[in-house]
């Protein structure tokens, strides 16, 4: 049976998950970039970047694990990009290039409609504006038993959260503070939600935490 699952999702030491001011300049929002020092570093997300070989160890091997298995992945619009609204044209086609990093089919939650782009290496954008559970079940049609991957944004997670629709939850705490900007855990509360720590691990970059829902 397909679960719903984050990997890979970085917060800072005071739990933001997204820097203030997301720009074209700053996706992450600003300073949000350095949340994911200890992902980028990594042989997987090398190898992903086209850039050659990385690290390998603990971090490694949690980051490898996100993208393990996922046979489709959802997005909340902030993630796909920093326009608001309306979609001015069809230009603007993520953050990615023309050959994303996802490889399967990805659902964008958004409230204005747009047609689906097909992308380099496997990826389609599609566009999904009758909610969350309408995006899960999509997602999970398509992934033919495997798991569907859930990327963020801040709001997105939340809302995902609030309803019980999470199996397993990754973070990882950075060693950074952000001072501002979007909070992962606010007004969540993770014990009634059902969840409880799994897994724990620190190391030299970063403290990871696998939350699995037991109830």
């Amino acid at each position: 049976m397909s679960k719903l699952r984050i990997g890979n999702f970085s917060i800072s030491i005071d739990g933001f998950g997204a820097g203030p001011n997301q720009s074209l300049d700053n996706p992450l929002g600003v300073g949000g970039h350095a949340l994911h020092e200890w992902a980028f570093r990594t042989d997987t997300f090398q190898k992903m970047l086209g850039k050659g070989e990385g690290t390998k160890g603990p971090d490694n091997d949690f980051a490898m694990r996100g993208f393990t298995n996922i046979g489709a992945w959802i997005l909340g619009r902030n993630m796909f990009g920093p326009i608001r609204g309306l979609w001015p044209d069809k230009n603007w086609k993520g953050w990615w290039g023309n050959n994303p990093p996802y490889h399967t089919p990805v659902f964008v939650l958004t409230h204005h409609p747009r047609e689906s782009i097909t992308m380099d290496g496997g990826t389609t954008f599609h566009f999904v504006t009758d909610g969350i559970f309408s995006a899960l079940e999509r997602a999970t049609d398509v992934a033919n038993g495997l798991d569907v991957g859930l990327g963020g944004g801040v709001a997105t997670i939340q809302q995902y959260l609030r309803a019980r629709l999470i199996d397993e939850l990754h973070i990882a705490i950075s060693p950074v503070i952000l001072g501002s900007g979007e909070r992962l855990f606010s007004g969540i509360n993770m014990v009634e939600l059902g969840y409880r720590c799994a897994e724990h691990m620190a190391t030299e970059n970063a403290t990871h935490i696998v939350f699995k829902k037991v109830m």
